[in-house]
């Protein structure tokens, strides 16, 4: 094996942003941050999302956004939803045409 071509493996502590969440894993990862954690100093990364938080892992529904992306969509989807409500309700009503009357068969 070549020396000094491979980064260094360390184990780095993962914290879940959203929950507190912390786990210890192996990484080359190397973050500035340190943290204690159970009497040990590691260096820290911070994750958005982890198995902890994600709604696949957890069972639940919903999905806790720290970052504000699912409000902002649902302001763009509720403010597109209601201008098209305006424009149908602008439309004038069209005629329906009159029902057909079935005539009766010939014996």
């Amino acid at each position: 094996m070549k020396k000094n071509i491979h980064p260094v493996y360390q184990e780095v502590l993962f914290v879940d942003s959203s929950t507190g969440d912390k786990f210890v894993i192996g990484s080359t990862l190397q973050p500035d941050a340190k943290e204690k954690h159970e009497g040990i100093e590691y260096p820290v990364h911070r994750v958005a999302v982890s198995s902890a938080s994600h709604p696949f892992f957890t069972g639940s529904s919903q999905l806790i956004d720290t970052e504000g992306r699912i409000d902002k969509f649902k302001k763009r989807y509720q403010a597109k939803q209601g201008q098209k409500k305006e424009e149908q309700e602008d439309e004038a009503p069209a005629k329906k045409p009159a029902p057909k009357t079935k005539k009766p068969k010939k014996k």
